[in-house]
């Protein structure tokens, strides 16, 4: 017997085995704040959103794009969407309205669903049909559902595109990343399984829903029935108090996440105060490894589990997983961060290599179809049956660690920057002979955009005015956020740069004692 796997599965199931059971807290005093509900409330909800889109002709297949910070509508519109068997686009809300208007345009979605405080960036698009979040506009898309039809029934199929998820690569246009039903489904269940994702669980949102499906996490919590608590703005004190007042049990976020957390702790600490949580909070960690350092204050000082994973979006993501096992129990504190700092063993159905050139290859049911429209790009991905993740690494008795990025990405704060992108709008300035962007290790941001820049001779330009060049023309989270001037860039024999050599000695100055 073969059932196709769909993330239908997960809310049918949800709303079938606890109806009554709370699964989400929207964001409070906010507009069209659904306050909470029950999970079935929340299939109802995902149901209605199903049949407007039928009234609308909108045909399965077809892409729904959302702009929108975390909420619940953007919960229900996992299953609203895609588990009728339309397409979801999440989109960045903290990119520009040009970047915005690629994205809707290149994956040609036929609706644009919004919150209200990203109005600005969608107002000049006439393609899609447009509803805004606001309660009002959408007020029969995330209806009760009480007196319509039921959503017209969908030929199920496990390899129908699920999602497409635009991820900043090595040049100025993003990817979009065709994520199928299967694909989602088994990172969902493995990550699950690896997390321990129970129906015991209280998920707080602290990762944006847009990045990589919130990792899959909505997917796997809602699965198990568990609650998801919804925050909509990242604020250190603000994570201890729903965890304290909602119970939260796992989060998953950036190396930010982590340092807001610990610096809102410490204020705590000093009004003594206690930190909520302590031996019962697993936070799971992406993007760059934090320093040692904050991974053992998060054990010891937050009394939190530190998780680490490695992924990309075209793995869905999960790839690798460093979690402590029983073997590590007795270890000190600052040798059980060091194994943590590692990316981690292969998740259960992943196989990891290493290339002559030291690329981590990869190998899962749940990597990728294709990049949208980019026939090319998915071929030189997928070359040899292995998916190329671009990062330089080795491996370690099982364990992944990362230690270079080919592709020349940059992670800050959990979200991906292409390095070629930051050149590119600085290379624009007329005072900028030559620019090479690298990372810099930041204790907040994980990875810091750093520019070193060579003034154009009979030029005078200053940081300030740089960065505000490229604020002027790029999302702010994009921009560097320090610009160093040097006399030249060195460079090898055939004139290349070779950013390695670049980025090295503020890594090395990271890697001392007090990381």
């Amino acid at each position: 017997m073969r059932i196709p796997l769909t993330v239908g599965d997960f809310v049918r199931r949800a709303a079938l085995v606890a109806p009554e059971r709370v699964a989400v807290v929207d964001e409070p005093d906010v507009a069209g704040s659904l306050g909470s509900l029950t999970y079935a409330e929340l299939f109802r909800r995902a149901a209605s959103l199903a049949s407007k889109l039928d009234e609308l002709e909108i045909p399965h297949g077809a892409r729904v794009a959302i702009v929108s910070p975390n909420s619940a509508r953007f919960l229900i519109s996992f299953f609203g969407v895609s588990g009728w068997g339309r397409v979801l686009v999440p989109i960045n809300y903290r990119l520009n309205a040009e970047e915005v208007a690629y994205i809707v345009e290149h994956s040609g979605a036929s609706v644009l669903m919004f919150d209200p405080d990203q109005r600005d960036l969608v107002e000049h698009l006439s393609g899609p049909i447009k509803v805004c979040l606001d309660g009002v506009d959408d007020a029969e898309w995330f209806s009760e559902f009480s007196d319509r039809h039921d959503p017209l029934p969908w030929a199920a199929d496990e390899d129908a595109t699920c999602s497409i998820n635009y991820t900043s690569g090595t040049t100025a246009r993003p990817k979009g990343v065709q994520l199928t039903h299967r694909n989602c489904w088994l990172n969902a269940t493995i990550f699950g399984w690896h997390v321990g994702v129970s129906d015991r669980d209280v998920l707080l949102h602290t990762l944006p829903m847009f990045h990589a499906n919130g990792w899959g996490m909505p997917y796997a919590a809602t699965a198990m029935a568990a609650e998801h608590i919804v925050i909509r703005k990242i604020d250190g004190e603000d994570i201890l108090r729903r965890v304290e007042s909602h119970g939260v049990t796992l989060l998953c976020c950036a190396p930010a996440v982590i340092a807001m957390a610990l610096d809102a702790a410490a204020a705590r600490r000093a009004q003594g105060l206690d930190t909520p949580g302590r031996d019962a909070v697993r936070i799971v960690v992406a993007g760059a490894p934090p320093p040692r350092r904050v991974i053992e204050r998060v054990e010891s000082e937050l009394g939190w589990e530190f998780i680490q994973i490695y992924g990309l979006t075209e793995t869905s993501p999960l790839l690798t997983i460093n979690r402590a096992p029983k073997e590590w129990d007795e270890l000190p504190g600052d040798e059980r961060a060091t194994r943590l700092s590692r990316a981690g063993v292969p998740a259960v159905g992943v196989e990891i290599t290493v290339d002559v050139d030291g690329e981590v290859l990869a190998r899962a049911n749940h990597v990728f179809a294709s990049y949208w429209e980019q026939p090319i790009e998915t071929e030189k991905a997928l070359e040899g049956g292995w998916f190329h993740t671009g990062d330089g690494g080795y491996l370690d008795n099982g364990y992944t660690v990362i230690t270079d990025r080919k592709k020349d990405v940059i992670i800050t704060g959990g979200e991906n920057v292409s390095s070629i992108e930051v050149e590119d709008t600085l290379f624009a300035h007329p005072a900028v002979a030559e620019v090479a962007v690298i990372g810099v290790p930041d204790e907040k941001w994980g990875e810091a955009i750093k520019a070193l820049v060579v003034v154009r001779s009979g030029f005078e330009v200053t940081e300030d005015d740089l960065i505000a060049h490229c604020r002027d023309h790029m999302a702010h989270f994009k921009c560097p956020r320090s610009i160093e001037f040097r006399d030249e860039l060195a460079r090898t024999a055939t004139g290349k740069l070779q950013k390695f050599k670049l980025r090295q000695p503020y890594w090395d100055t990271a890697a001392g004692p007090s990381s």
